[in-house]
C-alpha cells in the first residue's frame, strides 16, 4: 500500500493508548486500518512478552508510529499506437513503537 494512504490512518491514532487505537481502527473502513491494527497488536504483544509479564496492554501507549516509503515496483502498460505508460506499485515500511511511560 502506498505511504500516502497509510499516513492518513496513522495520523489519527498517533499518541493514543493501544486499546483506543485498536478500537478506533476496527471501526475505520480503510484497508490501511487493518494493516496498522495488526502491527499495533503485534508491538503490544511483543512488549508484554519481552517484559516477562511486567507490562500490561492496558498501560501501553503508542510512542511512535511512522510510515516511510518502500520499494516501487515499476510496470509497463501498453497503450494505443505502440506507446506504453509506466505504472508504479508503491509499498511502505511501517514502524510502531509502544511504551508504558506517559
Amino acid at each position: 500500500m502506498s505511504p500516502r494512504k497509510m499516513r492518513v490512518v496513522a495520523n489519527l491514532v498517533r499518541g493514543k493508548t493501544v486499546e483506543q487505537a485498536v478500537g478506533l481502527l476496527d471501526l475505520m473502513p480503510k484497508k490501511a486500518a487493518g494493516i496498522i491494527s495488526k502491527a499495533i497488536k503485534s508491538a503490544a504483544a511483543n512488549a508484554e512478552d519481552k517484559s516477562g509479564g511486567d507490562v500490561s496492554v492496558e498501560t501501553l501507549r503508542l510512542h511512535t508510529i511512522a510510515v516511510d516509503g518502500g520499494t516501487i515496483a515499476k510496470r509497463w502498460m501498453p497503450r494505443s499506437m505502440g506507446r506504453a505508460n509506466r505504472i508504479n506499485h508503491k509499498s511502505s515500511h511501517l514502524t510502531v513503537v509502544v511504551t508504558d511511560e506517559k
